[in-house]
């Protein structure tokens, strides 16, 4: 039992938060992409991420594993992009560390998806059983790529080159 549930209701639990922390993630960074903040998706985004990361660290388990690594680091990257986004209003420098911070956390999340996919859905699981062939490599790469073509553009397209992001 976990917060008075089932192990397996609190990771149907978990999982929904996290795919609802990717999906508005997703509209967040979209937003961004057009020069607007889009103030309640990104709260959403921040609020779900956050709670991603803290019901992770409920599941049973001993030790410093690769999912409380991941776990610690989000929390830390999501801290310094709740700071950017809510105590200094992404001014100045603070509109790329929130690009930065905020991508990244969304991210990882993206990242842990991709490995659960991998290791829970039989198709994946049989094109890469041991989460180190080719298939799972390179569809970790694609995504990473595809994270930091994104962050480019907006940190060079919308945020450096333009006014800050209009609030929606």
């Amino acid at each position: 039992m976990i917060l008075g549930m089932s192990v397996a209701t609190f990771t149907l639990l978990h999982v929904i938060i996290s795919l609802v922390g990717i999906v508005t993630g997703l509209v967040a960074a979209a937003g961004l992409l057009k020069g607007q903040k889009l103030c309640n998706w990104t709260a959403i985004f921040l609020i779900t991420t956050v709670l991603t990361s803290v019901t992770g660290f409920m599941f049973p388990g001993t030790g410093l594993d690769p999912a409380r690594v991941v776990g610690i680091i989000s929390l830390v990257v999501l801290a310094i992009a709740l700071l950017a986004f809510y105590a200094y209003q992404l001014a100045g420098a603070w509109r790329w560390i929130y690009v930065t911070t905020a991508l990244f956390a969304l991210y990882l999340n993206c990242f842990v998806a991709v490995v659960q996919s991998f290791q829970k859905i039989p198709a994946l699981h049989a094109l890469a059983p041991q989460g180190n062939e080719p298939p799972f490599v390179a569809a970790q790469v694609t995504l990473l790529l595809a994270f930091i073509i994104v962050g480019v553009v907006i940190l060079r397209v919308r945020l450096v080159a333009g006014a800050p992001p209009k609030a929606t």
